[in-house]
């Protein structure tokens, strides 16, 4: 996958967002670029920037929040813990993709994750309604789990597992939820995958001509 074909619009302050699934997307921040594994999320800084990218963090209270993280020692040392996650993550979904289920230490770490941070909610007011919303409050780095968990959970349950794929470039490593309405969808983007194949089959079969 090569970042130079990429539109901007999939790319929030560094970071991929073609999963249409935020586990998915969290998952994809070590996607190939210039022929090489890159990790987007080396250290709190990083994923500070994520947490903003991805619309997990919005206010101005938890962008503070978070921002005090950077170079902390507590929040240096939380993010190599959420990237192990996360290659246990990938190991979950390619299971999915195979037809399988999670291993049950996965799913047994997730059932702790899920009781030791939950998500929180509130009801607002929204015109004459009411709606529930999750409430995240970043006091330190640890809570982060929340919403990587709940939304982990929701890939997990709630989305069918035949919808969930690994783009079919052989070089990339995106995966995602295919939303389509015939379910076709064979690239993690056509900006960035799906036109160079299209481009390389088209000469091959030229050449064959």
């Amino acid at each position: 996958m090569a970042d130079s074909s990429v539109q901007r619009n999939e790319w929030v302050n560094g970071f991929l967002f073609v999963g249409n699934q935020l586990a998915l997307d969290f998952l994809n921040t070590k996607p190939i670029l210039e022929s090489e594994p890159r990790e987007l999320l080396p250290n709190a800084a990083a994923l500070e920037r994520w947490l903003m990218a991805s619309g997990i963090v919005t206010s101005r209270k938890n962008r503070a929040l978070v921002r005090a993280w950077r170079g902390s020692r507590q929040g240096e040392a939380f993010v190599p813990k959420l990237i192990a996650f996360r290659e246990r993550l990938r190991t979950a979904v390619l299971r999915l993709e195979a037809g399988s289920v999670p291993g049950d230490a996965f799913l047994a770490e997730m059932n702790m994750l899920l009781k030791k941070y939950p998500q929180r909610a509130n009801l607002a007011k929204q015109g004459s309604k009411l709606v529930l919303d999750l409430f995240f409050e970043p006091r330190r780095p640890e809570d982060v789990w929340g919403p990587i968990v709940a939304t982990t959970a929701e890939l997990l349950s709630q989305v069918e597992p035949s919808r969930i794929r690994k783009c079919e470039s052989e070089s990339c490593v995106v995966h995602f939820y295919d939303t389509s309405r015939k379910g076709s969808r064979r690239w993690c983007s056509m900006n960035i995958c799906g036109n160079r194949l299209k481009v390389a089959a088209y000469q091959r079969r030229r050449r064959l001509a």
